[in-house]
This record gives C-alpha cells, sequence and structure tokens, in this order.
C-alpha cells in the first residue's frame, strides 16, 4: 500500500472517545457508544464541554464514513458492490442514526449547565430547532426519499448520446454547443435534449412521488407546506420567503435588462434572426470554442489551477495540492459517473474531496475554482474542533466558492496562449452572472411547487414556463414548447436538495462586492476572503458577511450598483 502522505496524514483528527477500529457500517458498533453519552451525566458546563466534543468526534467519523459511501455512489453509479454499501447506510445507518442525534440534542438542550459563547449559542439555536422538528415517523420517510432520488441519479448517470459515431456522457456533449458551426450546434443540441426527453415520464413519476413524501413529512412536523418546514430545517434565521421574493424583484428590475441587452448583441454578431438554444455558447464573432485545457490531461488542468492558486495565495495552493496528495480529486467525465459537480466535506480526514465532470471546457475551469473555494473553507475552518461548527451557512459558503471564481480573473492567461482568449474567459465569466436570474427562476419556482400541494404535472408544466418566461432570454424556442416544459428537470438540486438554490444568488451577491474589493485591493481582499472562511460556522451569517466586509443584503439597493459595475467591465472587455 502506498504510504499517506506525512502533510495529509497531519490533518487527521486523533480519537480520544471512538475505538481506532471502529466500523461505521456497523450499527452494533455505533450503538453503544451513542447509548454511553446518553447515560453520560452532565452537571457542569465543563461535563457538558467535554461531553460535546465526544458526540462531535461520534459524529465526524460516522459522517466521513457515509460521506466516503456517497462519493463512491457517484464515481460509479453501475458497481452494484458499491451500490450496495451505500443503501445499507442509508436504510440500515441513516434511519437509526438520526433519532439517537435527536435525543442527543434534547439531553444537551435540557443540562442544567451548559458552556457559554457565542459558538455554544449558534449550536443551540441549531439544535433546538433540529429538535423541533424532529418526528420519528420522518426517518422511514426521509429514508424513501433518498432512495428515490438515488434512482434520479441512476437515470441520469446513465444518459449518454451517440453522436457522429461516438458516444458522449451528457457533459461531454455541451462542449459541441461552442463550435461556430451552426448546424452542428442545432445537431448536438436536438441529439442531448432528444435522450433527455426518453427518461422525461420515468423523471416525472419520481418526482410525483418525492412531492406527496415531502408534504407529509412537513405535515408531521406541524407544518402547512414542506416550504416553511424546510425553511427551519435549513437554519434559515436570517431572512424569509418574503426575501426570497424580494431578491426576485429585484433581479427582475436590474438582472433580466441586462440579460435581454447581451442577448440583443448576440444576435447581432451573429448575424442571425433570432437567438435559438444552440446559439447561447458559442462565440459572437466566429472564434472557435475556448478550451483551456486537454479533456485527456487533468493532470496538467491540475497543476495550471494549482499555479493560479499560488499567484492569489500560497497557502491556498498548498491546501489544494493536499487534495491531490490525498487522492481525492475524481475530475474527468465518463460514462456511469453521477452528473454535476461538489465538495464533500471529510470531517476526520481533514481534507475534502471533489467531484467533477470535465470535458475541457471554460465551464469546467469555473467549476474547479468554484469547488476550489468550497475546499479552503473547509481547510481553514478546520481547527475549529466541533464538527457541528465547523461549516457556515450554505449561503456564506457558496461565498466561498463563487469569490474565488471573480478572484481568479487575473491569472486566466495561465489557461491560454493567447491573451485574446484570456479576455474571452473573462468576459464568459462576467457574463456569467445572468446565472442570477436562473437562481430565481428555480427558486421562484420550488416556492410554487411546495405551496401548492396536489398540483398537476400540466399545472407544472404552465407554472415553470411562466416562470421561465419572466427570467429568461429572449431564446426562440419554436418547435420545442415540450423541450421548454421539461428544462426544469435538469436541475438535481430539485430532486437532491429542495430550496437548495437561492444561497447560490445570496452568495453571488457577496461575491460581486468581493470582487469589488479585489479591483481596488487584491491583497486586502484576499485577507477578508481568508478571515471570514475561518470562522467557519461560529458567527451568524450577518457577521459572516460583515467579516469579509460585505453587506448581508439582496435588495435592489444592493443588486442595482453590482449590475452597473459588471456592465460597466463588459463594456471595456473586448467582445
Amino acid at each position: 500500500m502506498e504510504a499517506i502522505p506525512s502533510a495529509v496524514a497531519a490533518r487527521r483528527r486523533q480519537r480520544t472517545f471512538v475505538p481506532a477500529d471502529f466500523d461505521a457500517s456497523d450499527w452494533g458498533q455505533i450503538e453503544p457508544l451513542g447509548q454511553q453519552l446518553l447515560d453520560a451525566k452532565l452537571g457542569t458546563a465543563d461535563e457538558a464541554e467535554a461531553w460535546v466534543n465526544r458526540l462531535s468526534e461520534l459524529y465526524a467519523a460516522i459522517d466521513e464514513y457515509g460521506s466516503r459511501k456517497y462519493i463512491e455512489k457517484s464515481c460509479n453509479t453501475e458497481d452494484e458492490a458499491i451500490k450496495k454499501a451505500f443503501l445499507h447506510f442509508v436504510e440500515n445507518i441513516e434511519p437509526k442514526l438520526k433519532p439517537m442525534m435527536f435525543e442527543m440534542k434534547k439531553k444537551y438542550l435540557a443540562a442544567d449547565a451548559r458552556p457559554t459563547g457565542e459558538r455554544y449559542t449558534i449550536l443551540e439555536r441549531q439544535w433546538a430547532a433540529d429538535v423541533e422538528l424532529f418526528r420519528e415517523e420522518n426517518v422511514a420517510l426521509q429514508t424513501e426519499e433518498t432512495k428515490l432520488v438515488t434512482q434520479y441519479d441512476e437515470i441520469c448517470g446513465r444518459m449518454a448520446v451517440e453522436f457522429r459515431g461516438k458516444t458522449y456522457t451528457m457533459q461531454q456533449m455541451a462542449k459541441f454547443q461552442e463550435e461556430t458551426d451552426r448546424d452542428t450546434r442545432e445537431e448536438a443540441w436536438e441529439a442531448t435534449v432528444n435522450r433527455r426527453m426518453e427518461d422525461r415520464e420515468a423523471i416525472e413519476d419520481i418526482f410525483d412521488k418525492l412531492l406527496p413524501l415531502r408534504q407529509q413529512i412537513a405535515e408531521n412536523a406541524g407544518f402547512d407546506n414542506y416550504r416553511d418546514y424546510t425553511f427551519k430545517a435549513l437554519h434559515r434565521f436570517d431572512y424569509t420567503p418574503d426575501d426570497c421574493h424580494r431578491y426576485a424583484k429585484a433581479i427582475e428590475q436590474s438582472v433580466v435588462p441586462v440579460i435581454h441587452q447581451l442577448d440583443k448583441e448576440r444576435v447581432e454578431k451573429l448575424g442571425i434572426d433570432s437567438l435559438r438554444p444552440w446559439d447561447a455558447s458559442v462565440d459572437v464573432l466566429g472564434r472557435g470554442p475556448l478550451r483551456p485545457f486537454n479533456e485527456d490531461d487533468i493532470d496538467g488542468f491540475v497543476a495550471t489551477t494549482k499555479g493560479v492558486f499560488e499567484k492569489l495565495d500560497p497557502t491556498l495552493a498548498e491546501g489544494f495540492d493536499l487534495l491531490r496528495q490525498a487522492g481525492n480529486l475524481d475530475l474527468d467525465s465518463r460514462h456511469g459517473k453521477q452528473p454535476g459537480g461538489y465538495q464533500a466535506n471529510l470531517e476526520e480526514t481533514g481534507i475534502p474531496f471533489i467531484f467533477m465532470n470535465a470535458a475541457g471546457t471554460q465551464r469546467d475551469v469555473e467549476t474547479l475554482l468554484h469547488e476550489g473555494g468550497h475546499a479552503f473553507h473547509t481547510l481553514l475552518s478546520h481547527e475549529e474542533p466541533l464538527a457541528f461548527l465547523r461549516h457556515a451557512p450554505m449561503e456564506f459558503c457558496e461565498v466561498a466558492s463563487m469569490s474565488m471564481e471573480l478572484l481568479a480573473l487575473p491569472y486566466m492567461d495561465d489557461f491560454f496562449e493567447d491573451s485574446s482568449d484570456a479576455n474571452r474567459a473573462r468576459r464568459h465569466q462576467l457574463e456569467g452572472v445572468a446565472v442570477l436570474a436562473w437562481i430565481a427562476t428555480i427558486d421562484q419556482f420550488q416556492h410554487w411547487l411546495y405551496t401548492n400541494p396536489g398540483h398537476t404535472r400540466e399545472q407544472r408544466a404552465e407554472k415553470w414556463v411562466e416562470i421561465f418566461d419572466k427570467f429568461g432570454h429572449g431564446t426562440d424556442w419554436s418547435g420545442y414548447e415540450d423541450v421548454k416544459r421539461s428544462l426544469w428537470q435538469r436541475q438535481l438540486h430539485l430532486f437532491h436538495v429542495p430550496f437548495y438554490y437561492i444561497e447560490y444568488g445570496i452568495a453571488q451577491l457577496g461575491a460581486l462586492q468581493l470582487w469589488l474589493q479585489s479591483k481596488r485591493d487584491p491583497k486586502a481582499a484576499l485577507a477578508n476572503y481568508k478571515r471570514a472562511l475561518t470562522l467557519g460556522g461560529t458567527k451568524p451569517l450577518p457577521d459572516l458577511f460583515a467579516a469579509a466586509e460585505l453587506k448581508f443584503d439582496f435588495s435592489e439597493t444592493t443588486v442595482a450598483p453590482l449590475m452597473k459595475a459588471v456592465s460597466d467591465d463588459l463594456a471595456t472587455l473586448p467582445a
């Protein structure tokens, strides 16, 4: 067996309560440790603090095991042994762990004396919400939910397209949308959407099962709808559904007009009558697709990205290299691999895992920078002793990732020999703030989905089109209306993590503020970035934004000036 590099080994947390040979797939080993904690006496604040540290150690060991099973399943959706191990954890460990953790949190909150300070105030606020929401009868429903989502992953993982004599994954097909030949783009787009449409009904079936399941979970916990239940479950203490609607209104007023102006310029420069779905990604001046790296040279892609991090901050580059040394990068796209990309925390090892599907596109560069930002957040906050407090609210976790995409813009030349290509990459990133409108689309759709239980598929499709048209591009969908009605199925968040999407919008506004800081003073901006990330989840959400000198606001007051800054920069960048 290859020796573990010392720098990697040094990150691993040492156990003092959980045995070294502990097997988290065996409930027979978990239960006695849990019972020992449940039987413990919590008479003083010191005893309660020592107790919660032991619980954190046990939780970290189990959580890392579960994360690794999920990672393995993501990397190979077709391996039956991997699937079996993942489902064993989902079906036989998690359903028993959830009620045990509920009892743990209840015990801690009921203790006569508990440690004081802001860190513990944050912990108690979160645990109080969890205890209030927990229902024994929901454990089985949540297990069924996970199994249905796994079916969705399997369907998506099997998707492949035969195109001009070769087989491609759905992610690999995306590169053809950058080809200058319009017929090629159209043919590739049609081949891709036709393949997706083959599974449309199967995916609708899964969603039709998920919706009432989630509604029942909410009702069991005393809520009228799953939206309100989820806001509390996600610990959204600092904003409300009304704030999300306020965000959507700001996007409609300040972002959608910019999108329409960019679309108008695209139509004019391409010399076409109308913008079709296959015209969105091609270079407007007829240049070939940006190819920042060879999809067959993932090692080269990693090395270049590390070089960019080195220029930003050598400690960031060292952190990124730890992932490589630990074997915690799976970046290439291949058949049977789950779509998408993510960063997974590994609580004991202390070194996160990055998963993605690289196909040699500029979007892959943005994805690795994004997930790299998440990894830096995990690495910088790892000194926090409690696993429960290492992770910031997701609205700030996404500031860590989205900011990294923008902070790296000055170094795009590292990926290209031609400086004009680097400028194209920068322009692509800034034009990408149009994602703010897509986030509003998905978020507003979810608000409707879960506050209108019992709706039909037809009603769902009609509402989707209505919201999509409000925030979307001026694209001509003639002849493809049915495809348009099903576009929501591609958004895996709707299946995996309902309502986890507005976070990206809130965070993008924070990231844009940090980008403006970096234009004025790059070193100060990076110092603010690292200082805030080091805090993990030990501060409330507005305080985390303040630590990076950012405003926690997503109304028109914040959105309008940020969009003006983006528009001004785009006006100076070559097309």
